[in-house]
């Protein structure tokens, strides 16, 4: 007595589904008989959402549920984006690894120390322990590029380039995790990922024979996905090429709509279109949110990114770090850098014209709470970043700031959701915790992007979350409410 959207793009029916063994045996009306019945008049049933774009590797061992995604409607995981697993790890660089996804994923240190299961060395071991502990999703897991490299080189894995017999092993671990089921190897060249004191996590030093090389792994294997957040310094064309040589998929992230330079993803989804003619399977992983996050001065990670800011990265936690506010060329460089353009997903001066001030524990600042920072500056007749640190010498550093970055023009937003090389995703489920959570993102899709501006069909947005994302990553009979295939199924 259901809606039933298949995931396909096919037009929603009215009838049920029937489910045996934990597939789906049948589907439309007239089922017959069963054990359990459940009457879902007026609502929808669908496939589970499938998040290609997670970070739960540490949580999982701690936490079989992957909260809160189930509970948005998401019944696939795919952890170890960007590069960022917590395996294979040695005893030894377990510390330095937990103390980086502090850093790059805003992952609370306290909870990895208490919480992780190290039962664990090698990767095909860590997907052996999630195996035995169990989870509420479904887990597709890549092999991250900065552990390999942090479990062949130790802490000179974030210091300099790999030698040729350092990436050699390097590859063997990649291809040992592909033989073990990983769905993909991923790596990040992206400025703003930096581990403790700011250094560039350890991806960030690879040169391009070392990510041929590892990307050459899945080559060799004949399956799994190339995943990379890309940076400045990595082009479409060069990714292009990698998929030339191994003939796999590349999965680019994070294509945003950024207000600093609006045509910059536009052209690269253009040379992403080329790639697809010339046989190269090229997506780019958009997201349906404005990307907004809340942080204080004490840790502004949107200004992580930019070069001028590593001084005070590297200062964090010192009273150096309070001087640099004061210092009149510390502040000139980051104006300066916070003008230029070309930069993909960066601290702009765009971006004070959605930053406000949500929350402080500084009584004498309660009058600023739900006042836009770019006003505030205005009538102060300082320029914004002025304001903020002058704000933060007078006693505001813990003042929560809520600032949208990316994705803030809706309808060029549609045009990448709508984009033939779009897979949608970027909600950091598991990361991030202090700044944002887009777990929800499947949910926010359907009732923004459908049922308020009706820019899409029920029936495009589910398969967008579904079956598109499913196939794109070889994840077989998921995404779909068809016979022989999984029941993961949701309903709303």
């Amino acid at each position: 007595n259901a809606r039933v959207i298949d995931g396909l793009g096919g037009c929603a029916i009215e009838g049920g589904v029937a489910i045996k063994g934990g597939r789906i045996a049948a589907v439309g009306k007239n089922l017959g008989s069963a054990q359990t019945r459940v009457d879902a008049e007026g609502q929808v049933l669908a496939p589970g959402i499938v998040d290609l774009h997670t970070h739960f590797d540490a949580q999982l061992t701690w936490d079989s549920f992957a909260t809160p995604s189930p509970s948005n409607g998401v019944t696939t995981v795919v952890i170890g984006n960007c590069g960022f697993t917590i395996a294979p790890c040695k005893p030894e660089h377990r510390d330095l690894t937990m103390r980086n996804l502090e850093h790059v994923e805003g992952m609370p240190l306290d909870a990895m120390r208490a919480g992780i299961d190290w039962g664990f060395e090698t990767y095909p071991e860590y997907l052996a322990l999630l195996e035995r502990k169990g989870s509420v999703p479904n887990v597709a897991s890549f092999c991250g590029h900065s552990s390999v490299r942090v479990n062949v080189m130790g802490e000179d894995a974030m210091k300099r380039k790999a030698t040729d017999a350092e990436v050699a092993q390097m590859k063997r671990i990649v291809r040992e995790a592909m033989d073990a089921g990983a769905i993909g190897f991923s790596t990040s060249t992206l400025e703003q990922h930096n581990g403790e004191g700011g250094v560039p996590m350890p991806s960030r030093f690879a040169g391009e024979h070392e990510l041929l090389e590892l990307t050459g792994a899945l080559g060799q294997a004949g399956k799994g996905v190339f995943m990379l957040t890309k940076g400045m310094t990595t082009t479409v064309p060069w990714l292009e090429d990698v998929a030339a040589r191994n003939g796999r998929p590349v999965m680019i992230a994070a294509m945003f709509s950024d207000p600093n330079d609006p045509e910059r993803v536009v052209r690269e989804f253009g040379e992403m279109q080329t790639a697809r003619r010339h046989g190269r399977e090229l997506w780019g992983q958009v997201g349906c949110y404005p990307l907004g996050m809340e942080f204080s001065m004490s840790l502004p990670y949107p200004l992580h990114a930019m070069l001028a800011w590593r001084p005070a990265m590297e200062a964090l936690g010192t009273d150096r770090y309070l001087q640099l506010f004061k210092d009149q060329s510390f502040r000139k460089a980051v104006k300066a850098e916070a003008r230029t353009r070309g930069v993909p997903v960066r601290f702009s001066y765009h971006s004070f014209e959605h930053m406000r001030v949500h929350d402080t524990p500084n009584p004498k600042f309660r009058s600023l709470v739900g006042s836009g920072v770019a006003e505030l500056a205005s009538a102060a007749g300082k320029d914004p970043f002025d304001w903020v640190f002058d704000h933060a010498l007078e006693g505001g550093m813990q003042t929560l700031f809520d600032c949208k970055l990316f994705n803030v023009d809706e309808q060029k937003v549609r045009d990448l959701l709508i984009h033939p090389c779009a897979a949608i995703g970027l909600g950091d489920a598991g990361a991030h915790l202090s700044f944002l959570c887009d777990a929800g993102f499947g949910l926010h899709l359907l009732g923004h992007w459908v049922r308020e501006r009706g820019d899409l069909t029920l029936e495009q947005a589910v398969q967008m979350l579904t079956s598109r994302l499913a196939d794109a990553y070889r994840i077989p009979d998921r995404g779909r409410l068809v016979p022989g295939a999984h029941a993961d199924v949701i309903l709303f």
